[in-house]
Formats: structure tokens, C-alpha cells, sequence
């Protein structure tokens, strides 16, 4: 078991990638803080993890705010003595253009994405060097390495975690913290089905989205997860402030469509 013995808090865990990274992590042997806004989901969460054998508990937080961030962590020291991975996995997309977006939404979108981080790491640094060290994991996309069309707020907020995530681990990888940035590509989770839904054709636009994809499919939130638990785990021990890009080929081209491919050409 490659977190046997560890403590984890992932934030954002009550659905998508957030749940799928609090079970697997739980798989692996860690007692796992599951914290997020919504409580039902959050609890089933919980139910999966302990139905597998799992240990977990649950933690409403708002992630933008302090005062939750500092709680979660505190609750966390408290139930199980220590922190070895915090993964702040919580956040949101808004699809507007700039003129579009409101004062309050931008400061919003910040505050969730961007500002949960700089809370999350003032209140578990001081944890994690007490305790000899520890992994911190923060939740980019591959909209934080090159643009996208209709979010500017979102491609800001996760450009700046990439940047935060590589300065972070230049300040605290002499408490042997180490500091990674996970950023997928097109993942299919509740979130994605939501945004794809207020389209004028759903099914259509989910085909013409995967022809962009080499592989020819769409992340599950188990690929992704399955990727956090690399490095949060010590198989990657030596590995600090990177972006780990899951994305399914995507940024290996400026353009690719399957369309393109010659006829006769397999597809799965």
C-alpha cells in the first residue's frame, strides 16, 4: 500500500476527480479528510471509502475562506495527529468573456481556484515541518499552460497555480515539502456533463470535443486520480514543482483532429 500510514486531505472531495482521489488514496492505506460545500455528496464519499475498508471522515469547508481552511486542517491534527498530503483539488469553471464577468465573480473564481491554495499551504506548512515533511498537490489544467476560448478568468486562475506551484516548492523543499501541480485535459465528471448540458446539441458538441483527443476518449476522474496518486506517494519522491500534464495527448499537437486521420484507420 503506497500511503499506508498517511494522512490526507482532499478538498473538493464529494465528486469527479476529488472523490476518485479520496478513494483511491483511502485504497492505499491513508485516513482521509474529505472536505467540501456540499454535505450529501461528501458523505457518500465517506460511504464508499468505508464500505472498501477505508478509513475517512468528513469536513464541511468552504475553501475560500480562511477561517474554513484553517479549521479543516486543525480537525484533521486533531482526529488522526498530523498531515502528510494536502491535495487542493477543489475548484470551478465560469464560461464568460471578460466584458461579461462582474468585479465579484472574478474575485470569486480567484478565492476558490487560486486563494484555497495560499490558505491551504500557510496553515499545513507549519504541520508538515514539525513533522519532518510532507506533499502538497494542487489542482492546475492544461488551460494553465496554454489558452482557452471563453474563460478567461479560469485560464488566469490556473496559469497562476502553476506559477505558485513551482515557486512553492523552491521555498519549501528545505522542509521536505514537496510541491506538484496536476493539470488534466477534458475529464468527464459531473461538472463537465453540467457545462456541456447548457449547449444548444450535448451529444454533438461531446463528439466534436473528442476528436480532439488522441487517445479518443475523455479522461475519467480514475485517470486523473490515479495520476495524484503518483505524486502524492513516495514513488515520486523526487519529483517537485512540476506541472503533470493527463490530458490525453491533447498538448502534443497545436492541431489534431481524428477527422483527419486516413480512411480505414481504426478507431476504439
Amino acid at each position: 500500500m503506497r500511503l499506508q500510514g498517511k494522512v490526507a486531505i482532499v478538498t473538493g472531495a464529494a465528486r469527479g476527480i476529488g472523490r476518485a482521489s479520496a478513494i483511491q488514496f483511502a485504497r492505499e492505506g491513508a485516513r482521509v479528510t474529505v472536505a467540501d460545500i456540499r454535505t450529501e455528496p461528501g458523505q457518500e464519499t465517506i460511504r464508499l471509502i468505508e464500505s472498501a475498508g477505508g478509513e475517512a471522515g468528513f469536513i464541511l469547508a468552504d475553501v475560500s475562506k480562511e477561517q474554513d481552511v484553517r479549521k479543516m486542517i486543525e480537525e484533521t491534527v486533531a482526529r488522526w495527529g498530523r498531515v502528510d498530503v494536502l491535495f487542493n483539488n477543489a475548484g470551478y469553471a465560469q464560461v464568460k468573456l471578460v466584458e461579461e464577468t462582474s468585479e465579484a465573480e472574478w474575485d470569486h473564481l480567484f478565492a476558490v481556484n487560486l486563494k484555497s491554495i495560499f490558505f491551504g499551504v500557510k496553515h499545513v506548512v507549519p504541520i508538515m515541518r514539525r513533522q519532518g515533511g510532507g506533499v502538497i498537490l494542487n489542482m492546475g489544467s492544461i488551460s494553465g499552460l496554454v489558452g482557452q476560448m471563453r474563460t478567461p478568468a479560469y485560464v488566469a486562475s490556473k496559469g497562476a497555480v502553476v506559477m505558485l506551484t513551482k515557486s512553492l516548492a523552491l521555498d519549501y523543499g528545505c522542509d521536505h515539502v514537496r510541491v506538484n501541480c496536476l493539470c488534466p485535459g477534458i475529464t468527464d465528471t459531473p461538472a463537465f456533463r453540467e457545462h456541456i448540458s447548457s449547449s444548444a446539441n450535448p451529444e454533438a458538441l461531446i463528439r466534436e470535443r473528442q476528436t480532439r483527443v488522441p487517445l479518443g476518449r475523455f479522461l475519467t476522474p480514475e485517470d486523473v486520480a490515479r495520476a495524484a496518486l503518483y505524486l502524492v506517494s513516495d514513488e515520486s519522491e523526487g519529483i517537485t514543482g512540476i506541472a503533470h500534464v493527463v490530458d490525453g495527448g491533447m498538448l502534443a499537437a497545436a492541431e489534431y483532429s481524428s477527422t483527419w486521420l486516413p480512411q480505414g484507420v481504426a478507431r476504439t
